[in-house]
């Protein structure tokens, strides 16, 4: 029984028998091509979880591999005296193992060296449990993670942090000596040995990933040669350690290298291959003996009794065989469906089969008709060639296939009566519905886009039904019984037909019809996965790359059904020539064919050993000593511990060699060589091939290469394919002599290893212990605020954060602080660009969630997000955390989280600006207030009102709010659904709410001028709608009588009694009626909880009560009754309803009515002053408002109190110097309530509503005005152009009080382009030289020029020297001299690495470092475009303008705009071009790419063009033709286009793009002054958009800069 192995369902059931039912078998794990092997996938439901059965979650997915229980074992365990669940003692007898008969002992005793703390117990469901539950949690090896922290805290700490560090190779602690009590972090976890009576299972996590999956389904993510060189140290780590133990692997390769969801290294102790030895097959890994099940009375031994196929594939050998015809197709296919990964009985990745017959007529070889075309898809037959056309066009990524060829739900689907319930209902249907099942065969091919199973050609049982509610699986009317079809299915799959075609079927499942031109035209392009980045388990491998040869031999067979049973077989295979004879030379040429076909498919038998060892060999001289083995719990001495050698490791010095040279040097020194045994050196063989596999992605021996290396010692061709410095190691790893081969340790020290690997790796091994997450979190968090993470540098700390964050992400609030402080390291120690492409989408999850979590608060915290400001700039913040601060005001759940992110909302308001503040944050909480919850949102706006001031609440906070009364009075009048209605009714509660809360910072004399003198009187307008709500009139009433006692009993009489008379008058005649119902419904019951619930009114005229009574009293009943004419009928009816009389004293009287007071609305019953949002964070997180702010809020509310004599003093004069003075504010520039849906953000669904109003202008040059540049603040402006003396100038602008602060005039050229090059405040200035100068200082840091003698030899400026140029007469401001070629004409900056990208009037493009300070390469152009039509007029890059991904991007593309009117596009890496068209029949004055592959340009031949990249860019654009005059600027704001000619500006969307392109009017506007009303006359030069104030600022020729909106 040398080649037996159990197939899977016996396996299953052995599992079920020994272990329990209740552990689920999912599939069976098998090297081979047949269902055969001792391990399985298993899900095992913990307590609470049954209801998620059916789940494929991963975290309760476990692998079970059975061992041989061997007589011989010397390991004696009290099975009978344990109970279950209990660990189990164990004592090992002798020092090793004597013989091949007691591999038992060393399996087991190799599983408690490599995983000591892994218990040896009784095989339960129990003690299973027991051992998940511990796992899961977390909690095995929490005694070395103590030990750490302990050290970090500088306290004494226990024995295992001092072996652990040893254990990952930290030299301080080399001391430590005692090996086998510390599992290595990169040796894969071992959850337990079960013992049961006849057999063993060793129970371990499942790896979501293997190296093998990455390298055939993911390649691209190993991100960078440093993850490689990263991954490739871990592997060696782990192996040094299992080699130190005198211990070899013996079967390292990529399928044994396991990955985390960390991407994390394991490596399989279950593959090694001393252990494998142990398994129940008894089968050694590289057997060619055939495969069968070596269980009694398997219903699968006569299913797979006549295959040939051995436990090894070879598939050299075997594509041999099935060409020649001794194999079969159902085999051959198999053993493809193993290379390319697919695993029997894992429903997502099923092992595929051909469909050959639609089932209609019984398959005759002599007929065409009933047969399936292979030489198309599946998918391809079941849609049609013109729905895959169609979606090949139509589609944004073009593809014809969007699923695999085998899905889950069709393999679940064809296997339905054979599946538990369960598993239908979590892959087919949430609600089991039988008769949605197919009922027959042909039913299922034609409903099925998918192909077939091996089921369907070899097991008749997969018809028959174990559900009492489903039917059998008919089967076609020409087979009698499922064995009979079987039987005829499968001699179809063989027949010659098919032999003659199965190739084609192959190619576009297998083979080189997956990839370019070919999948093209077998309608086969599939859909890339989404992000190619993420490492994936499965997925299509391509096998070959060039057509499968057609099978020269067909396989003839004879079936017999058994009458005496259920089982079949079938007949000996014998060889048969084709009937037709064949010339020899056709027949030389397909064996030459199939020759080069396997020779160019040679990778499909990757070789990773040199010598295939016996298995007795393996553990030679390197037996285990017993003395050097300590069980967990032992007493082992601790060493002195130091904290400062641990950080002083982890400093990260590049300043050493670290070259090639290094790397010869480190080959031939004798320290290299000398590893101690041949076992060991066969893993360092395989590590060389490894290694050498990630830079080929594709193996570096086969057989014959292995052969040829073995014979002469050539090495394989590919070796030269391998950058030099990995050819130096691989080489040193795969000598023949393999007592040259360097050991795992010297390969861990050699210089392709930088430091930055060695530190990452000793800071992150920690973290990967199966410990509590909260205890590496705190070491983490400890030793990053220790000063690690500063010394490791800004790259490895990059490197480090991706495993660090996943911690930080599944932090509990215990470890709040913990987690917090880290982020906070990060954030100090991180790039700009690491923060944006990591840490930023981490918070953004945070801050996500719905649910509380003490880190989400702390995170809305001022401090937090003052450092994240200050890192990544105000554009950032308000792109990525700004609408998520407001979200978690407007809709979380929690007081605590709404109340912190109001703080951090009300603390940026003023280093936000006017303009943001209200279109970032106002509006989107005037928006929230038709929503349930917006009190928090009220008690926001009102501190922001009471922070910023009494005249901003006058001028921008009032307007708003009373647009938002007027625009829901008028959809009141309309009939709309009930949600409208009830989000109006909810808006005009909020809006109400937000002006009581105002009030009180507003003077008495501004509240009548803004509130009832000069303006609609909002709160009688309010009242006067009989159709509002009652709860809306209610809080109406309420709000103002509130509003009258803020202005006094003489304003009240004097402006608001008489406004009141009609609405006394109205209720005076008014009849009590029947109580009208609530006409919002449900959403108005919070509505009601705002208003006092013993006192909301029923009916319109309960208005008399709220209102005359508590007016009596405040201004006096006599003033009342005078400024009401109806009193006497209004008083008579409060005595008869509400019991109320005024009594002779001067007070209101009252029987023993229900009502004893007026009622009175509560819900903004509070004081603004005395109302602090961070109250409840002072209790829960210690975080209190800083005091500088609390000094600003405290002051602003005394200075509102002081009375109306210090307003009017100071609006009139004083309103000209306070900041923003000049923004009229959005009021008046909204129609209706549209707005309130444009809030946030610079991409808008809607198209921009633009005034072509002029707000403010100044005189910013004395010349023409040439360029604008925005910081990203959106509060500083750099104006370029003429300055004094028609020099050239820069002028830096403060936009809050439109002044210039500061300037630069080292130019003596008019300035043509300005450019803020990053948050450090640097600026860069171009009038044909660049000047690098910085912005807060005005002084010159470098200048750059090239050279016009010698164009080859470019000449660096002086920096010294400011004026680099002779004056020259300035022609339109255009540079007169630019056209001698050697001057830059204009410039553009690059983000991703803060680069310039200048163009040069010869055409060129330079590219220029501003970092370091130097210029980079010249890219010229074609001597003959040399002249004045070809200088570069405008350049630009994909993503240059694009802020929105979460990091900058990094361009893959340059466009250049001529002079000429043609357009370049170039290659950002190489220069080269990549097309180059006429765009325009003029100069070019400017580019911008909105998207990735869209480019928008502008001429002055009058016309705005833009083009889609991805298309023929000589016959399509989209034009858009309007102007009169030639465009000389224009700028984006989302899908807007602004672009400006002459004196007028046009607004285009790109939404209104086409793929055929087109012809547009655009419509072009004049400016207007917005408070003279005066045309524009000026010729606007430049344009720019301030996207979060939504202002746009335009320069003219005349050197005015205006602001506009």
């Amino acid at each position: 029984m040398a080649g037996a192995m159990p197939c899977f369902e016996c396996l299953q059931r052995r599992i079920e028998s020994d272990l329990s039912s209740d552990v689920l078998f999912r599939y069976g794990v098998s090297d081979s091509a047949l269902p055969f092997g001792s391990s399985a996938v298993v899900q095992i439901c913990l307590s609470g979880e049954a209801d998620n059965i059916g789940s494929e979650n991963i975290s309760t997915q476990f692998v079970v591999t059975a061992l041989v229980d061997t007589k011989e074992s010397t390991v004696d365990i009290d099975i009978e005296g344990a109970t279950n669940g209990e660990d189990l003692s164990i004592s090992l007898e002798n020092g090793g193992c004597q013989s091949e008969g007691d591999v038992g002992t060393l399996g087991m005793r190799m599983t408690a060296t490599l995983s000591p703390f892994a218990p040896i117990c009784r095989g339960s469901f129990s003690a299973i449990q027991d051992l998940l539950q511990k796992y899961i949690s977390c909690s095995k090896e929490d005694q070395v993670m103590s030990s750490l922290n302990l050290l970090v805290e500088g306290e004494i700490a226990g024995q295992y942090g001092s072996l652990f560090l040893n254990l990952v190779g930290c030299p301080a602690f080399a001391e430590s000596k005692i090996s086998g009590s510390v599992r290595h972090p990169n040796i894969s976890p071992i959850l337990g040995l079960l013992k049961t009576t006849d057999c063993s299972y060793l129970l371990h996590p499942k790896a979501p990933y293997s190296m093998e999956g990455i390298l055939h389904y993911s390649p691209k993510a190993l991100e960078s040669e440093w993850h490689v060189r990263f991954l490739i140290y871990q592997i060696l780590s782990a192996l040094h350690h299992i080699h130190s133990l005198g211990i070899a692997h013996g079967n390292i390769c990529p399928s044994n290298i396991m990955l985390n969801n960390s991407s994390w290294v394991w490596l399989s102790i279950v593959d090694m291959h001393p252990i494998r030895d142990n398994l129940s097959s008894k089968v050694s890994s590289c057997s060619a003996s055939k495969a069968y099940c070596c269980m009694e009375h398997c219903p699968c031994q006569s299913i797979y009794a006549d295959l040939k196929l051995s436990t090894c594939i070879d598939w050299h050998s075997d594509f041999k065989r099935w060409w020649t015809g001794e194999l079969s197709n159902y085999e051959y296919l198999l053993v493809l469906n193993r290379l390319a990964g697919r695993r029997w009985g894992d429903h997502a990745f099923h092992t595929v089969m051909p469909w050959v017959i639609d089932f209609t007529v019984k398959p005759v070889e002599s007929s065409d008709i009933g047969w399936r075309d292979l030489k198309k898809s599946k998918w391809r037959l079941a849609k049609g060639d013109e729905q895959l056309d169609f979606t090949y066009s139509s589609s944004e990524i073009p593809h014809h296939v969007s699923d695999e060829c085998l899905s889950e739900l069709a393999v679940c689907s064809y296997k339905a009566r054979r599946l538990p319930l369960h598993i239908l209902r979590s892959a087919v249907r949430s609600v089991y519905e039988p008769n949605e099942y197919p009922s027959n065969m042909q039913r299922l091919y034609q409903w099925t886009p998918d192909e077939c199973i091996p089921e369907f050609y070899s097991d008749p049982r997969t018809f028959v039904s174990l559900h009492s509610g489903m039917s059998d699986l008919a089967v076609p009317s020409w087979a009698k019984s499922p064995e009979e079809f079987i039987m005829l299915h499968r001699d179809a799959l063989e027949s010659e037909r098919v032999s003659q075609n199965i190739h084609h079927w192959i190619d576009i499942t297998f083979g080189y019809k997956l990839s370019g031109q070919a999948s093209i035209e077998a309608k086969n392009v599939m859909l890339p996965v989404s992000d190619p980045l993420i490492p994936r388990s499965m997925g299509r491998r391509q096998l070959f790359t060039k057509p499968h040869p057609m099978r020269q031999a067909v396989t003839s067979k004879y079936h017999k059904i058994k009458e005496s049973s259920s089982t079949y077989s079938y007949g000996s295979a014998q060889i048969s020539s084709r009937e037709h004879s064949v010339s020899a030379n056709v027949c030389l040429e397909s064996l030459e064919e199939a020759t080069l076909f396997c020779e160019s498919a040679g990778y499909l038998n990757p070789i990773y050993r040199f010598n295939n060892l016996p298995s007795s060999k393996l553990v030679k001289n390197e037996q285990l000593e017993m003395d050097t083995l300590v069980q967990p719990g032992s007493d082992i001495p601790t060493p002195h511990m130091n904290l400062g050698s641990l950080i002083e490791y982890l400093e990260v010095d590049d300043s050493g060699p670290m070259g090639f040279q290094e790397l010869l040097r480190w080959k031939h020194r004798p320290s290299s060589l000398g590893i101690s045994s041949e076992p060991p050196a066969e893993d360092i063989f395989s590590i060389g091939c490894i290694l050498a596999e990630f830079y080929l992605t594709r193996p570096l021996f086969d057989r014959l290469s292995i052969s040829a290396y073995k014979e002469s010692g050539v090495l394989p061709g590919l070796i030269q394919e391998l950058p030099p410095h990995v050819a130096i190691l691989v080489e040193a790893c795969i000598q023949k002599d393999w007592s040259r081969r360097p050991s795992a340790k010297c390969l861990l020290e050699s210089q392709y290893f930088p430091p930055s690997i060695r530190s990452a790796y000793l800071f992150l091994a920690p973290l990967q212990l199966v410990s509590k997450p909260g205890s590496r979190i705190q070491y983490a968090a400890k030793i990053a605020n220790k000063g690690a993470l500063k010394v490791m540098g800004a790259f490895t700390v990059e490197m480090c954060a991706p495993y660090c964050l996943s911690l930080i992400m599944s932090s509990s609030d215990l470890e709040t602080e913990s987690a917090l402080c880290l982020l906070k390291e990060f954030l100090r120690c991180l790039s700009s660009k690491a923060i944006m492409a990591l840490l930023l989408p981490a918070i953004q999850k945070i801050l996500q969630t719905s649910e509380y979590s003490h880190l989400k608060v702390s995170l809305l915290q001022d401090s937090f997000i003052r450092d994240l400001w200050n890192r990544l700039g105000k554009q950032t913040y308000l792109e990525k955390m700004h609408p998520l601060v407001i979200s978690n005001l407007i809709s979380s759940p929690d007081k605590i989280s709404t109340s912190a992110a109001s703080v951090a909302l009300i603390g940026s308001c003023e280093e936000l600006g006017i303009p943001i503040t209200i279109y970032q944050t106002i509006l989107p909480l005037i928006h929230s207030f038709g929503k349930e919850r917006c009190t928090d949102t009220v008690d926001a706006l009102v501190r922001i009102g009471g922070l910023l001031g009494g005249n901003f609440i006058a001028k921008h906070l009032l307007p708003l709010l009373r647009n938002v009364v007027l625009s829901c009075i008028d959809i009141s009048h309309i009939s709309k659904p009930e949600p409208v209605q009830s989000w109006n009714s909810l808006a005009l509660i909020g809006s109400l709410s937000t002006l009581d809360g105002l009030l009180s910072f507003l003077p008495p004399q501004v509240v009548v001028k803004e509130l009832i003198q000069d303006q609609t009187f909002l709160h009688v307008k309010l009242l006067m709608q009989a159709h509002l709500d009652l709860c809306v009139t209610q809080v109406a009433a309420n709000s103002l009588i509130i509003l009258c006692q803020r202005i006094g009993q003489d304003l009240t009489t004097s402006f608001v009694l008489p406004q009141l008379k009609n609405l006394f008058d109205e209720l005076a005649f008014s009849q009590r009626s029947v109580s009208r119902p609530n006409s919002v419904g449900r959403n108005l019951k919070l509505a009601r909880s705002k208003v006092d619930e013993d006192a909301h009114i029923e009916n319109r005229i309960d208005l008399v009560v709220l209102l005359y009574p508590p007016l009596a009293a405040f201004i006096g009943i006599e003033k009342l009754r005078q400024c009401c004419p109806a009193w006497l009928l209004l008083e008579q009816m409060l005595e008869r309803l509400y019991n109320w009389k005024w009594n002779s004293a001067g007070e209101s009287s009252r029987g023993s009515g229900e009502i004893t007071d007026s009622p009175r609305f509560v819900f903004s019953k509070y004081h603004p002053s005395e109302y602090n949002p961070a109250k409840l964070l002072l209790n829960g997180v210690g975080w209190s408002i800083p005091q500088s702010q609390g000094v600003r809020s405290s002051m602003n509310v005394i200075n509102s109190k002081q009375g109306g004599e210090l307003w009017h003093m100071g609006t009139a004069s004083f309103a000209n110097y306070e900041p923003w003075h000049w923004f009229t504010g959005p009021a008046s520039t909204l129609d209706g309530p549209d707005y309130l849906s444009r809030t946030g953000g610079q991409k808008d669904e809607l198209p921009w509503k633009i005034k072509a109003s002029i707000i403010h202008s100044a005189r910013a040059h004395p010349g023409v005005l040439r360029s604008l540049a925005i910081c990203h603040d959106e509060c500083t402006i750099y104006t370029g152009g003429v300055g004094p003396g028609f020099k050239g100038s820069v002028q830096k602008w403060e936009l809050s009080r439109m002044n210039c602060i500061s300037g630069y005039y080292g130019h003596d050229e008019v300035v043509n382009a300005v450019r803020v090059l990053s948050l450090s405040g640097r600026v860069a200035s171009c009038d044909g030289t660049i000047h690098v100068w910085n912005g807060q200082t005005g002084k010159l840091i470098v200048a750059y020029s090239e050279a016009s003698t010698n164009f080859s030899h470019p000449a660096k400026v002086n920096t010294e020297q400011n004026n680099m140029l002779t004056p020259n007469t300035l022609s339109g401001g255009i540079l007169s001299n630019a056209f001698n070629g050697s001057l830059y004409t204009c410039m553009h900056h690059l983000e991703f690495d803060d680069k310039l990208v200048a163009g040069m009037g010869n055409g060129s493009i330079r590219f220029i470092d501003v970092v370091r300070d130097q210029k980079l390469h010249l890219w010229k152009s074609d001597p003959s475009e040399l002249s004045f039509s070809s200088l570069v007029s405008a350049i630009c890059s994909c993503g240059s303008e694009d802020h929105h991904a979460g990091a900058l991007p990094s361009p893959s593309w340059l466009a250049a705009g001529l002079s000429s009117g043609h357009c370049r596009l170039l290659d950002a890496r190489s220069g080269s071009i990549i097309a180059n068209w006429r765009a325009h029949d003029g100069y070019i004055t400017k580019l911008a790419a909105p998207d990735d592959h869209l480019l928008v340009s502008s001429s002055l031949d009058k016309t705005l063009q833009v083009w889609d990249l991805r298309r023929n860019l000589g016959t399509q654009s989209n034009v858009f033709r309007g102007h009169l005059d030639g465009i000389s600027s224009f700028s984006i704001w989302g899908q807007d286009v602004i672009s400006v000619s002459r004196n007028k500006i046009g607004l285009t969307s790109l939404s209104r793009l086409t793929d055929e392109g087109g012809q547009y009017r655009l419509s072009p506007q004049t400016l207007y002054s917005a408070d003279r009303g005066t045309k524009n006359l000026s010729v606007l030069s430049t344009i720019s958009v301030l996207p979060y104030s939504r202002l746009f600022l335009v320069g003219t020729e005349d050197g005015y800069l205006k602001v506009c909106c």
